[in-house]
């Protein structure tokens, strides 16, 4: 499962800063929910191949008295939901009667917190931070967020546990070799096997149902399930746990992520549908395919696309459906769809379906799409229908010439499946323009005829087997080097 890290502290101690830093962009707002969560921040991010999903709560502000009072409510959702804190403090400023607050609040959870010191650089570290002991939270970790110091070994000791290390041995050049070699001899007879016995058909598609609150969500799932199922609103556990509902339809079996909670049709308002953002992001990386429901008749709204956002870097199969589509007028429908050839052009690969939850109509023709898009999303393909594929693409569009040398794509083949990863082997491939790489995927989708997936292509630089060896001359090319030696010195 994957970590959920939250930032917390007083406002203006870097708590963006450094949110910023680790999703790696300026505004990397995977799920950013105004009105909704107001100003907390949800994002995913990766530190040394290690994945964890962040939180930026905002700033929380008050005195030590009656810091409940002044905490927002988001920001005790956030440490609720969190694995573990970061409480950030300003090594500038020193110690605040908020970061007393905040500590003892912390404390009270019995959370697993890391307490760290920002802005540090430039400063005398020892003396700055000398204040923060008295907060009780132990060792106190120094960062510069501004300048990225101090980060990666800060999140590498805070995701210890959840990413345990494999002991090192050194090897010796032999050693390496033959473990090279046995590793690769292994990953061929392990795809071998994947190619002749793996079957996606006999397993259970998982499927969430995500989609902002008050889109029917809950709705939709009883009316999949069936009206008179009664499903517990929320399971006991922690407030990110989501519900598996196993369920059967026309021989395929299938299990459902809940995310909304379902009840009875009866006792179901929309209105007080609960909503948490861990558990529609952790429902969308235990999933297969992801249901995306949107309401009609308010659009494509910035919470819609962040949820697409984040469902495409999880690499998920999409379906969308569009639900409220009763009782709208052919002059709004008409313009319901503008917006969304107009917004959802980047996601052009996933089939979009008009419904009514509520009525029923179009949810049946759902199950057609969610199958294409998890047989496209766990197809088998060839090494040589890949390579064969790639060829053709380079044959209609060359590519670019690299520092004046042709790029040299050699072969391709199948990386992962879900999403279908595409890894192409050659020369200078990893320095391809992004655009020629978007016309590969293109190309590859395009004669793969892939539906409800996204494709993903890796890029491996060819390794020149003698790059690090030394030219050794046999003895004909040693005895005629030395005759050529001394026909120059006599001449």
């Amino acid at each position: 499962m994957i970590p959920v890290v939250a930032l917390v502290g007083r406002p203006n101690v870097g708590k963006s800063t450094l949110f910023n830093r680790l999703t790696r962009t300026r505004d990397a707002l995977v799920a950013d929910f105004p009105g909704l969560t107001r100003d907390r921040k949800y994002g995913r991010a990766e530190v040394e191949g290690q994945e964890f999903i962040i939180i930026d709560t905002g700033g929380i502000d008050g005195a030590e008295d009656g810091v409940e009072t002044h905490m927002a409510s988001q920001s005790l959702q956030a440490i609720e939901e969190a694995d573990i804190v970061l409480f950030l403090v300003d090594a500038r400023a020193g110690l605040m009667p908020a970061d007393q607050g905040i500590a003892k609040h912390l404390r009270s959870r019995k959370k697993k917190t890391y307490l760290v010191a920002n802005k540090t650089d430039g400063i005398d570290i020892d003396t700055s931070i000398g204040d923060f002991y008295s907060l009780g939270l132990g060792e106190i970790h120094s960062i510069a967020a501004s300048h990225g110091r101090g980060i990666t070994q800060l999140i590498e000791q805070c995701l210890k546990p959840f990413y345990p290390k494999e002991e090192e041995v050194e090897l010796t050049d032999e050693e390496e070799n033959a473990a090279y070699w046995a590793a690769m001899e292994a990953e061929a007879l392990e795809a071998a096997e994947e190619e002749e016995d793996f079957d996606p058909s006999t397993l259970p598609i998982k499927m969430a149902i995500v989609g902002r609150p008050n889109v029917g969500k809950s709705t939709l799932t009883n009316r999949i399930l069936g009206e008179d199922r009664v499903i517990v609103f929320d399971m006991p556990g922690t407030t990110r746990d989501s519900i598996y509902i196993p369920m059967e339809r026309d021989g395929r079996e299938y299990i459902i992520i809940d995310t909304a909670g379902v009840r009875k049709r009866g006792k179901v308002t929309e209105t007080v549908e609960k909503f948490s953002v861990i558990k529609t992001l952790k429902a969308i990386e235990d999933s297969n395919v992801v249901l995306l429901v949107i309401d009609a008749r308010e659009g494509i709204s910035d919470q819609d696309l962040s949820l697409l956002g984040f469902i495409l870097n999880s690499g998920r199969s999409l379906v969308i459906a569009v639900n409220k589509w009763d009782g709208m007028s052919q002059e709004d429908r008409d313009h319901v769809k503008d917006m969304l050839e107009l917004r959802l052009g980047f996601v052009d690969f996933a089939r979009i379906h008009f419904i009514s939850a509520l009525h029923g109509s179009g949810v049946g023709n759902l199950f057609e799409s969610i199958q294409e898009a998890y047989e496209s999303a766990t197809r088998r393909i060839s090494t040589s229908m890949l390579t064969r594929i790639m060829k053709m693409a380079e044959d209609d569009h060359q590519p670019p010439m690299i520092r004046g040398r042709r790029v040299k794509m050699k072969y391709a083949h199948a990386g992962g499946h879900n999403p279908p990863i595409v890894v192409i082997h050659g020369n200078q491939v990893s320095d391809l323009a992004d655009s020629y790489k978007r016309y590969l995927m293109n190309y590859f989708r395009k004669s793969l005829k892939v539906m409800g997936t996204p494709i993903r292509i890796q890029f491996k630089e060819s390794v020149n087997p003698f790059a690090d060896k030394k030219n050794v001359l046999t003895a004909t090319q040693l005895r005629k080097r030395k005759r050529l030696l001394s026909h120059l010195k006599k001449g």
